[in-house]
């Protein structure tokens, strides 16, 4: 005789399972976790479970990699307006002023005339033409594999005035007479007791000037100060051996 309808069953669960709407003793389901409980994180390739965040590291961002991007395409920039003023510039003169008398502006304080120059900026070196070309094609490789390293907006700027001056030059010694590698860089620009120049020394000389006072506030090229830098190899050797 079974038991009577709507009578508790004793003695344990039916034979053959549990009770229905009872709940599981004894463990997860076998093959899978219980129903309605978190999965577990799955790990992935670098051996991180998935969905667990990355604690952040001081001095790194996600958008760490755009600013040297960033600062290479003002160097780039300044560089190519530098380029296209000089050249702009020299085209003009040598149209307009060669062959004429130099033109005097602001009652002598400024005058303009064409002279060819075979030596470095402000006609120094008259004899050593294809040295400086070569010096100048050194100074463009130099910045250009600088620039990786290129983290500073100052420093983005006087790189590319620097580029631009000697790109320029270089340029009047590759091509113009008497003879590639040897041709005379035009000069149009003369102030009172001052040697002739133009827009390309100019470039050259502020940008050496503030690469002095960038050095001399200790601002690299990375962005970073000399006395950040030397505070971080100072505390280095005392981190590594607190451990």
């Amino acid at each position: 005789m079974g038991p009577v309808a709507g009578e508790p069953v004793a003695g344990g669960p039916v034979a053959g399972g549990p009770v229905p709407g009872s709940p599981v003793v004894g463990g997860p389901v076998a093959g899978g976790p219980v129903p309605g409980s978190p999965a577990p994180a799955l790990p992935v390739a670098d051996g991180s479970a998935a969905g667990s965040t990355v604690p952040d590291v001081p001095g790194i961002s996600a958008t760490s990699g755009a600013a040297p991007r960033r600062r290479i395409g003002v160097l780039l920039t300044v560089a190519a307006a530098v380029l296209a003023a000089d050249a702009i510039s020299k085209a003009i003169v040598v149209a307009e002023l060669s062959g004429h008398r130099p033109v005097r502006l602001l009652g002598g304080l400024l005058t303009l005339q064409v002279m060819r120059n075979s030596g470095a900026a402000f006609n120094i070196g008259t004899s050593m033409t294809i040295v400086f070309t070569a010096i100048a094609v050194g100074v463009i490789i130099f910045i250009l594999r600088t620039a990786r390293r290129l983290r500073s907006l100052p420093w983005a700027v006087t790189l590319g005035l620097l580029l631009g001056g000697a790109t320029g030059n270089l340029a009047d010694r590759l091509l113009r007479s008497p003879a590639p590698l040897r041709g005379y860089v035009v000069d149009w620009i003369e102030l009172p007791h001052w040697p002739v120049f133009n827009l390309a020394d100019s470039a050259i000389v502020c940008g050496g000037a503030i690469a002095i006072l960038l050095s001399v506030r200790g601002i690299r090229i990375d962005g970073t100060r000399d006395i950040e830098a030397r505070a971080d190899q100072t505390s280095g050797p005392r981190m590594s051996g607190s451990r």
